[in-house]
């Protein structure tokens, strides 16, 4: 016989265990997560490249059920982001309830639930929660000869700690965030680093200083003191989304600051100028760091500035026609972020897969459910995350909104969303972030769907304002269901 469950989430990164969480708090238990790792922790699980760290304060960076006093320094390394994820799954007893080594191969929507096909065998649940995570399947790049590459390929999502690099001769293909942090670390280890960059990313100083134990133990005993410095960690970050949204005076003073700290650390004037963005402050993720520049600028690491073209067995061409020996590469390329891996494992009501339904990019009401998937909450999904702060405080928003909705909804409730509300809350989006960077801004980022040119996955607001639209869910988000006849007794 399929086990039947309440709710089934699928993920055990931030994203499902706040999930998990939220959904105790309203009181519903039968609940069951399925994890296709063997642990939980989701992108702190699969980046373990060198120098990987996170780029938001780590008090801001946990969530909020758990703040945790003994982060080692401002920004956690990936390390510690991971051993967070797992104290907080023992703790508070969520690791009982996941199964792991269990991957979704299809969820389709029969009889008023959801059936479940997983590499531990099928099972049905009355509602569906994809906490699956956006940055989870590597971008590679379509480059000829890349295949027939004699020396190692890794992603820097799919890092092999048995790399030795020291000596060796290493392309990195990108500059996104994983990129930035990378090259540093790299040319440390020894390696003569070649750096493919197709366009300059906006970096910023990154700081980030080491806590003492004096600190650790002050915001262990005194909680009020971790939770004011989270609270202004919270409207720092908040009152960046002015630079990055049309703000044009807020715009400007962020760029005079990262052209600063470029003009501060790289002395050749050829390389700033190769170094210099083309684009609009905050079109692509902003990065912070205090040992990019330096290290592109000293003897260790050659900055081409252009794409990889192709391979030539050893020899890697760039797009200018300037050819590299190597020994090895890393491609720090991103994810497919506009098209979710998980989209068209899911199909709904009418037949349609996900995939299918976003064929113009990511749609949504209020971020989270979708019309054509009653019961279906999508947590991370479109216009989900930040530009300007922490995204976990979106997904426990999100958590917390499909929580009361469960709770609220009578046993045998089938919550469809209204194809009206979505289509409004779509058009919502375009119109608010139609003079921002990330969509006037002049680049090609991954936050816009190149299918329709639309921002399909940032929230154009602040958190404050996709907080009160959550918390102010009245149910109008959902289809009226029909009355039930009643008979009657002649």
């Amino acid at each position: 016989m399929t086990p039947e469950y309440e709710v089934v989430i699928v993920g055990a990164g931030f994203a499902g265990l706040a999930a998990a969480m939220e959904l105790e708090a309203a009181g519903v238990t039968d609940v069951v997560i399925l994890e296709r790792a063997s642990d939980v922790g989701g992108t702190w699980r699969e980046n373990t490249y060198p120098g990987v760290a996170c780029d938001v304060p780590a008090h801001l960076y946990a969530l909020a059920r758990h703040p945790w006093p003994h982060w080692s320094r401002e920004f956690a390394p990936g390390t510690e982001i991971q051993a967070y994820l797992r104290r907080v799954a023992a703790v508070a007893g969520i690791d009982r309830s996941i199964r792991f080594d269990t991957a979704l191969h299809q969820a389709r929507w029969h009889d008023g639930g959801w059936e479940l096909q997983t590499t531990g065998g099928a099972l049905r649940a009355r509602m569906l929660i994809l906490a699956c995570g956006r940055l989870t399947e590597p971008a590679v790049p379509d480059v000829h000869g890349l295949a027939t590459f004699p020396g190692p390929v890794v992603h820097s999502a799919r890092w092999d700690p048995s790399l030795e690099l020291a000596g060796t001769r290493v392309a990195v293909v990108g500059t996104g965030a994983s990129g930035v942090q990378l090259v540093p670390e790299l040319a440390r280890r020894g390696a003569a680093v070649t750096l493919f960059q197709r366009s300059a990313p906006w970096v910023l100083p990154r700081g980030g200083r080491t806590y003492t134990d004096a600190e650790r133990t002050r915001f262990a005993s005194q909680p009020e003191v971790l939770a004011a410095l989270r609270d202004d960690l919270f409207r720092e970050g908040e009152a960046r989304h002015a630079s990055r949204a049309g703000d044009a005076a807020a715009a400007a003073a962020a760029t005079d600051q990262a052209l600063a700290h470029l003009h501060a650390q790289v002395s050749d004037p050829t390389l700033r100028e190769w170094l210099t963005p083309d684009y609009a402050f905050g079109c692509k993720r902003v990065l912070l760091s205090d040992d990019f520049y330096p290290a592109v600028a000293s003897d260790a690491v050659t900055l081409e500035p252009s794409a990889l073209a192709r391979a030539d067995g050893d020899t890697l061409v760039a797009a200018s026609g300037r050819r590299y020996a190597a020994d090895a590469i890393v491609l720090a390329t991103g994810f497919s972020a506009t098209r979710q891996p998980y989209a068209d494992l899911v199909t709904g009501e009418h037949g349609i897969s996900l995939d299918e339904h976003w064929a113009t990019g990511m749609s949504s009401a209020l971020s989270t459910v979708v019309s054509g998937f009653p019961n279906l909450f999508i947590l991370n999904g479109p216009n989900a995350s930040l530009g300007h702060n922490s995204s976990i405080l979106m997904l426990e928003e999100q958590a917390a909104y499909a929580a009361r909705t469960i709770a609220a909804a009578p046993a045998t409730a089938t919550l469809r969303p209204d194809p009206a509300v979505e289509q409004a809350y779509t058009g919502m989006i375009v119109r608010r972030s139609r003079d921002t960077a990330w969509v006037a801004g002049g680049c090609r980022n991954w936050y816009v769907d190149e299918r329709s040119g639309r921002l399909t996955l940032l929230w154009p607001g602040t958190v404050a304002q996709f907080r009160d639209q959550l918390r102010g869910a009245d149910g109008s988000e959902f289809l009226a269901e029909p009355a039930t006849e009643r008979s009657t007794t002649p």
